[in-house]
Order: structure tokens, then C-alpha cells, then sequence
């Protein structure tokens, strides 16, 4: 929505002109990424880097706009089209509110160029007074929805369409608290987590509130980290820097503590990317390798991509991890030896519908396709992984997805064909129950969502 083909709409004050240009700019990378299907977060990334004029406040502005507009989506949409001018400025106005936004005087000015009636305006001034109150707290996702529907009190809004119709479908809730649950945490921010490598988490802690990062360490797992929520420019970090930090979210770190690695084991992870869970198996081996003892075992990573192979080598040089080779998937022949592993690692491609909270646009670009289209290929890299199992050897298979076609079904449908692998009891680490299939909520312990499964190779 370019500013020239909206003519009678004037602003007067310097706030209202930046909320115009603001809207201008989040309505051009909204629309991309509607129209192209790419990730929201590379869409801004390549707008900043080609546009160097703005600064940090004013990439915050549009960056957590944007999100916010996603994540909020499933309600704003039935306000009508965003092409249409006014519409368009009510859902701002409407996602600074429901995102309690702080910057007031950008969103008073999409809640003018809105034209809002009267009764509008002075609810959403009440709301807005109100969260300015010292004893205010974040609203939950059932008190945003009654605001919305005092706010477009024609519309009925319901808390289940902020996730689309169809993942209803592909991952049914039976518990209402539970469903509940799940949109709150799918409608929040998510948090940073991290992990400590070659250094104890208690220095690390220190460290890095020494410059002014909220760090605290987690009681899931021994070398975990909260970094909050703010965002952190890496590169100004020392310890990420010397190798000492490395960002992975804590529903990620389960899949590592479920393969519990020993430091004489050698693993294979099999579909490695960047290379995150095979630093965090390295790191693991060396965490339970006896102060005298040398740490013989070996991480090979593979991935059908050598960019993502490339940046992982690079990662294990500023860890200064040595130990992991790589093996890149050229054709559907096993780029290693058959039965050579102690413990092979299968965290497949998947829909990725478990990290939607961290990719709000994710859930409304993509469709049911992007689960109905993943079994057979999960099945497929499965079955050929498993031939590197050695006898007695672990086979962990992970997925971020929370649909059981992705996740229960493949795993079952796999031991089916294959007899001698057998599924094994596992600790939810959240919950500390015992299951077979351990799936991770993102409401449980405030991080993505994952499931993990691990089976044994018989003798």
C-alpha cells in the first residue's frame, strides 16, 4: 500500500507520519510474504539489508509488527480485506492492542487513520490506559479475545482460529484446557534458549548478565539456558564468539538428552542441517567422559545440502570440537557404513508445525499438504538410516512437527516392517513420566514443540 494512492488521508504530527511510512513498509512485506510463501523472517532480512536507513527502533516497529500481524492473523483477517485502506489500518491498531505494543503514539496514529467510531475509540483508549497501569500483566489469549470482540463486536471470534482449520484435523485436542494451552503458547513471543558447551553454566550465567543479557539456567537440563526474549546481536557476544554459547531452543535440546550419548559411542545424525543437534551430541560426549578419560567417540553428520554441511563445519571449528566429519547425501545410497553405529540420530524434514510459535506466518502459508506430504518421506530416510544401526545400537527418531501422522504413525509403520528394531521407554523430560512416544507441548516448559521417539536394534 503505497502512501501516494491514499489521498485523503492526511498526517499532521511527526508521529503520525512515521506510523504512515511504518504501515507502508509492514503492508509491502506482508503482502510478499503472502504472495511468495517465503519465511516471514528472510523476507526481513533481506529488506534491512538492502535498506540500511532504518534504525533499531524503527526495524523493532516493523519487525514486531509484522509477526504480530501474523500471529493474530486468524482473527484480523475477518475484518475484511487489508487491500482495503481502512481495513488495513484497523488490523495495526488492532495488533498493537492485542500485542500491548509499546510504541502508543504509531499506534494512535493507525487507530485515527482506522476510523474508528467513537464507541471504538474509547474502549481501546480504556485498554490502552489500562495496560499502562503499574499492576497491568500480559493479558491471556481469552481476555484478548473478549477484547477483540468488544472491539468488532459484529464478529464472533473464537480462540481456535488462531491456528488454522485444517492442523485441527492433522492434530486433534480431545482436552479443552490442553487446547487451551496450546493457543496461548502459539500466541506468545517466543523465548531464547540456549546451551553452554565446554564451560560450566554457572560461568556462562555470569558472564553474560555482565553485559546485561538475562541469562538464568534451567532445571531441565544440566547446561541450558534462558536468555529472555529480547532479541541479541550474536556477533557482540564473547562467549558465542569463543565457541562457549550456542543458541538452540529447549524442545531441540530434548531429541540430544534423549540420545544420551556416550564419550566411546559413534553416532550418526543423519539429516544434521547446520549442524545444532550434532554440536549438541559432541558436547554431550564430552560432558559424560570421566575427567581421565579420553573421549574416543565420533559424531559423522550428513544432510543432502553442503551449504548447511559447510556452516556446520564451520560451528564445530569455533567450538573447537574436533571428531565430527561429515557425509553428504549425494543419492539413496548410505553415504556410511552399514551397521557401524552405536546410536544413529533421524531428525527428519517435517512440517514444522511445533515451531510455529516462533514462525507465525508459517500457519497460514502453508496448508494440510505440508503434512499429508511428509510420512512416506519420513519413512523412506527411516528405513535407510536404520541399516547404519549396529546390533544392540539406538535409533532416535525426532521430528518438530505435533501431528501424529508425522510422528506415531511413522514409527509404528517402520518396527512393522522392520522386526528387529524395538521401541524402548524414554523420560519426558517436562513431565518426568515414562513414554514410548514423548511429545513436547510448547505450553510445557515454555519452548518449541518436538517429538521423539527410541528404539533399540535387537541382538
Amino acid at each position: 500500500m503505497d502512501t501516494v494512492n491514499q489521498p485523503h488521508l492526511q498526517a499532521n504530527t511527526p508521529a503520525e507520519k512515521r506510523a504512515f511510512s511504518y504501515s507502508a513498509t509492514i503492508k509491502k512485506l506482508f503482502d510478499e510474504v503472502l504472495d511468495s510463501k517465503m519465511p516471514a523472517d528472510r523476507i526481513v532480512a533481506n529488506y534491512f539489508r538492502e535498506h540500511k536507513k532504518h534504525g533499531s527502533k524503527d526495524r523493532r516497529v516493523i519487525r514486531e509488527t509484522l509477526f504480530g500481524l501474523f500471529r493474530w492473523w486468524g482473527w484480523l483477517k475477518q475484518l475484511g480485506s487489508q487491500h482495503e485502506q481502512q481495513t488495513w489500518y484497523q488490523m495495526l491498531s488492532a495488533c498493537a492492542l492485542l500485542e500491548q505494543h509499546q510504541w502508543r503514539p504509531f499506534a494512535n496514529g493507525w487507530q485515527h487513520f482506522g476510523d474508528f467510531t467513537a464507541e471504538q475509540n474509547e474502549y481501546a483508549n480504556k485498554v490502552i490506559e489500562a495496560a499502562e497501569l503499574p499492576s497491568s500483566s500480559p493479558l491471556s489469549v481469552t481476555q484478548k479475545n473478549a477484547l477483540i470482540c468488544q472491539l468488532f463486536n459484529s464478529i464472533e471470534f473464537q480462540e481456535s482460529q488462531l491456528l488454522p482449520d485444517w492442523f485441527w484435523d492433522v492434530c486433534p485436542i480431545d482436552n479443552e484446557a490442553n487446547k487451551i494451552q496450546l493457543i496461548e503458547a502459539m500466541s506468545s513471543r517466543p523465548p531464547i534458549w540456549a546451551r553452554a558447551q565446554s564451560i560450566k553454566t554457572e560461568t556462562a550465567v555470569a558472564q553474560l548478565q555482565a553485559v546485561s543479557i538475562d541469562a538464568q539456567a534451567s532445571d531441565y537440563f544440566a547446561d541450558a539456558l534462558s536468555l529472555g526474549s529480547k532479541s541479541i546481536n550474536l556477533n557482540e557476544v564473547t562467549l558465542y564468539k569463543q565457541g562457549n554459547l550456542e543458541i538452540q531452543d529447549l524442545a531441540s535440546q530434548v531429541i540430544g538428552n534423549t540420545c544420551q550419548p556416550k564419550a566411546n559411542e559413534q553416532w550418526w545424525d543423519t539429516c544434521s542441517g547446520a549442524g545444532g543437534k550434532t554440536l549438541q551430541l559432541r558436547s554431550l560426549m564430552l560432558q559424560n567422559a570421566a575427567s581421565d578419560t579420553n573421549v574416543t567417540g565420533s559424531i559423522t553428520a550428513s544432510d543432502i545440502r553442503s551449504k548447511a554441511l559447510e556452516e556446520l563445519k564451520k560451528r564445530a571449528r569455533r567450538a573447537n570440537f574436533d571428531n565430527i566429519t561429515v557425509a553428504r547425501w549425494k543419492s539413496d545410497d548410505l553415504p556410511v557404513t552399514k551397521e557401524h553405529f552405536d546410536g544413529v540420530l533421524v531428525d527428519a524434514p517435517c512440517s514444522c508445525t511445533g515451531t510455529w510459535r516462533r514462525n507465525p506466518d508459517m500457519r497460514w502459508i502453508d496448508d494440510r499438504s505440508c503434512v499429508d506430504n511428509k510420512p512416506a518421506l519420513q519413512l523412506d530416510i527411516l528405513t535407510r538410516s536404520s541399516k547404519a544401526v549396529k546390533s544392540g545400537g539406538r535409533l532416535v527418531y525426532a521430528t518438530c512437527s505435533l501431528s501424529t501422522l508425522e510422528n506415531e504413525q511413522v514409527v509404528q509403520q517402520f518396527l512393522q516392517q522392520n522386526t528387529d528394531f524395538k521401541l524402548v521407554m524414554s523420560e519426558h523430560p517436562f513431565t518426568k513420566k515414562q513414554h514410548q512416544h514423548v511429545t513436547v507441548w510448547p505450553y510445557e516448559a515454555n519452548s518449541d514443540g518436538m517429538y521423539v521417539a527410541r528404539m533399540i536394534k535387537k541382538n
